[in-house]
């Protein structure tokens, strides 16, 4: 027990200090360690197993919606990052440049990837031609460098891994088509695999992608009241393709250039998980994207007979990613370490339950303990995975519901931001100078503005003239 209550007392508390939480959770469930590269971390096996199964239920998913994967280079020449002048600006301060290949100067200086908008048109202008060669529908898995000032485990790095997605069409309206097709993805998975409610909507003209007609965000809310955009998707139309010279030959004979797109989503991903259902002791991970869904736990696995149970149970659970704790550790110690981990389901096997036949399961989100017949673990085992991984994404979904408040004017938007913790519904002119104030006097930013749009006033919050959509707005991570 003390070995218990050792592990435990070693993360801050989330209402203590939300941050320091978070950061003792990423270390002590061995998701992740600093590294001697400033602002990069060393994601470990546990934290990269999350990864791959979040990579494997993406993947599938694009490829049902035609997409092939493919990589392209790490580096790009200076002078194809210069053809492409708003999308330039937006990344030059993140940019990392690399500017000798061994002892010897480089000609041209060379960006390490912060995003592969630019290699992948140079790519597409030598592969599309005529209409036959559309769509050209691609996604790469890879990592990208962003020299970020401030970083934190998952959410900020300065290397972080990712997916990007990038499309070429005949027309704005394929574009438009494929652009949503890959937000409602992103929602899909995060929904449903990941067990995270999430607002899609499309962000303002200031919030946008930098090159980008528009962009489309996922937006979730984190335990702490905090948003995370977790996932974005971007309309290109012809801008890139009139700056790099992707042209295609239509059936009227005709040069026309095509219209692009680019998606992606990161390892941000696990840090919303971490936020959103974790807990005081550690991680609490959703059944579809556990490493280990199951851990069977011997007590007293000296005693006759108990530790052949519990290996028979672990392979009777053999449809499922079980473990068996064999180690010589105290029962309270893998306790703990399995709820610090976030495994969904704990089996419990001693001596006594052996003797009547039974075993106890517990579960990882609300700790209840059910008793059940050793025959019937494999089918009990299936209906509680089921169960925690619809009842995480309900718990998170009433969290949302319960920290979303409207605004009717900018007394209640002021009070709502000094008083609440969540996102803030309100109505928007349109105008950036009255979203830079929101900023600037509430330090919060527009989220999106959502597909399902309620009119809540007929004016704006911040300077009461007719307003024009309604803003989701938050302070984010």
């Amino acid at each position: 027990m003390a070995d218990n209550k050792k592990l435990v007392s070693e993360i801050t508390s989330m209402d203590e200090d939300f941050t320091q939480w978070y950061t003792d959770v990423c270390i002590k469930a061995d998701l992740v360690s600093y590294s001697n590269i400033k602002g990069c971390m060393v994601i470990k096996p546990a934290g990269y197993a999350i990864w791959e199964l979040i990579q494997k239920h993406l993947d599938a998913r694009f490829k049902e919606t035609g997409v092939q994967n493919a990589y392209l280079p790490l580096f790009i020449p200076e002078s194809l990052l210069q053809k492409e002048k708003d999308h330039v600006e937006g990344f030059a301060p993140e940019v990392a440049w690399v500017t000798h290949g061994g002892l010897e100067p480089l000609t041209e200086r060379y960006c390490v990837r912060p995003t592969s908008e630019t290699l992948f048109c140079d790519y597409y202008k030598g592969e599309i031609h005529s209409y036959k060669d559309l769509p050209q529908v691609l996604n790469q898995w890879c990592s990208v460098v962003r020299w970020e000032k401030e970083t934190r485990p998952f959410l900020r790095s300065r290397e972080f891994l990712w997916q990007e997605g990038h499309t070429a069409h005949a027309t704005m309206e394929e574009a438009e088509e494929r652009t949503q097709q890959m937000l409602n993805v992103y929602a899909d998975f995060l929904e449903n695999d990941m067990a995270i409610p999430v607002v899609k909507g499309r962000k303002t003209d200031k919030e946008k992608f930098a090159g980008a007609e528009a962009t489309y965000t996922v937006e979730a809310l984190m335990h702490d009241g905090r948003a995370l955009q977790s996932a974005t998707s971007h309309n290109f139309g012809d801008g890139f393709a009139k700056a790099f010279g992707i042209q295609y030959a239509g059936k009227d004979n005709q040069l026309h250039y095509v219209c692009q797109t680019s998606w992606g989503l990161t390892t941000r991903t696990i840090g919303a998980m971490i936020m959103v259902h974790g807990d005081n002791s550690g991680l609490v991970v959703p059944p579809k994207i556990a490493p280990v869904q199951v851990v069977v736990i011997p007590i007293q696995q000296k005693k006759e007979g108990v530790l052949d149970a519990a290996y028979n149970i672990a392979k009777s659970l053999s449809d499922y990613r079980v473990k068996t704790d064999d180690t010589d550790r105290t029962p309270g110690f893998k306790f703990a370490e399995q709820e610090m981990r976030g495994i969904p389901v704990r089996v419990e096997i001693g001596p006594k339950d052996l003797e009547a036949g039974k075993c106890v399961l517990v579960r990882r989100d609300t700790r209840e303990k059910i008793e059940c017949a050793i025959s019937d673990v494999s089918a009990k085992v299936g209906e509680l995975l089921d169960t925690i991984q619809k009842d995480m994404f309900e718990r998170a979904k009433k969290h949302l519901a319960e920290h979303t408040f409207e605004a009717h004017n900018k007394e209640e938007f002021a009070e709502a931001f000094k008083e609440t913790k969540g996102f803030v519904k309100a109505m928007w002119c349109g105008c950036r100078e009255c979203e830079e104030k929101v900023k600037e006097e509430f330090n919060a930013t527009s989220r999106c503005i959502p597909f399902e749009q309620e009119k809540l006033s007929d004016t704006c919050v911040m300077c009461g003239k007719p307003a024009t959509k309604m803003v989701y707005w938050g302070r984010a991570y």
